[in-house]
């Protein structure tokens, strides 16, 4: 795998203050700048951007079926190392206030791209998952 580059993402909230209290403190994200209408975040090193949009849907309007799950669609998230994702999930797990779409699990398990999975929604209703492998060498296995 070649080197990573930081990724940018912007996306839409229904409230800057609940996005920025789930993302800097459930998710641990850093804050960057911001404006009265977008905020930027530091999900472990990628730029992602909520951006304050009146009125908007906060539900999941569409699921893909993965491995007797539902996934939501669409989605966005980042691959951690295992230890990072067992922390991550850990430290969710002490916020009530967090919808749990799919809780921690391992998908695809014994095949290849074996995968530990986790799904949950920002107060906005955007679906985030974070994932991990216990061989990173298995991301694009086939």
């Amino acid at each position: 795998m070649s080197s990573l580059k930081p990724f940018h993402l912007a996306f839409p909230v229904h409230d800057l203050e609940e996005a920025r209290n789930f993302y800097a403190n459930i998710l641990g994200a850093g804050t960057g700048r911001e404006d009265k209408s977008w905020i930027d975040f530091d999900l472990f090193g990628h730029q992602i951007v909520a951006h304050y949009k009146e009125g908007m849907s906060t539900g999941i309007d569409i699921t893909n079926p993965v491995d007797g799950h539902d996934v939501p669609v669409p989605h966005f998230g980042v691959i951690l190392s295992m230890d990072e994702w067992k922390a991550l999930a850990d430290r969710i797990k002490q916020h009530s206030s967090v919808k749990w779409v799919i809780e921690p699990t391992i998908r695809f398990e014994g095949k290849p791209g074996e995968q530990a999975t986790f799904f949950i929604l920002d107060p906005s209703g955007n679906a985030l998952e974070f994932k991990a492998f216990a061989d990173m060498s298995a991301l694009f296995a086939t």
